[in-house]
């Protein structure tokens, strides 16, 4: 992954705030009608737009796709190829932590020094880097080394 430009302070703290105001609003969307939790994301591309979801649940619980999942497929099918920040948020009183599949398909467009927002039902944000969550994820590098033996 390139080196990304550093931004200031105060930058960083309007980008977490406009992407955990955003994905605040994308729970509002979140189809739930079994587990009644609402989830939403939004995350910055690469390509320098901001990308939202929501959970979408289906009966058949295999199907159902989390809010994560939803933003990044959605920036991926635009063409963006790296995540540069992701806010989170939910129904909780606590702030909200991806699940294990939705940090492995994050591993795939981020960085480990990602910064992650990840907020309770009101906003109110903790940030995490992408590493602290999943630190040794399995990456793309790793089938790569496989190769070279």
């Amino acid at each position: 992954m390139a080196d990304l430009p550093q931004k200031e302070p105060k930058e960083m703290d309007a980008q977490a705030q406009e992407l955990v105001s955003l994905a605040v609003k994308a729970k509002e969307s979140a189809y739930a009608p079994y587990s009644g939790f609402h989830v939403g994301a939004a995350l910055l591309a690469d390509n320098g737009k901001i990308y939202t979801g929501c959970n979408i649940e289906n009966a058949s619980f295999g199907a159902t796709i989390c809010a994560e999942r939803t933003a990044i497929v959605k920036a991926v099918s635009d063409g963006a190829r790296q995540i540069l920040a992701i806010a989170i948020s939910s129904d909780s009183k606590a702030a909200t932590m991806p699940c294990g599949i939705c940090r492995q398909t994050m591993s795939e467009f981020c960085a480990s020094d990602m910064p992650m927002y990840l907020s309770n039902r009101e906003g109110q944000f903790e940030t995490y880097s992408f590493d602290q969550i999943l630190p040794h994820s399995f990456r793309q590098s790793d089938l790569e080394a496989a190769k070279e033996s």
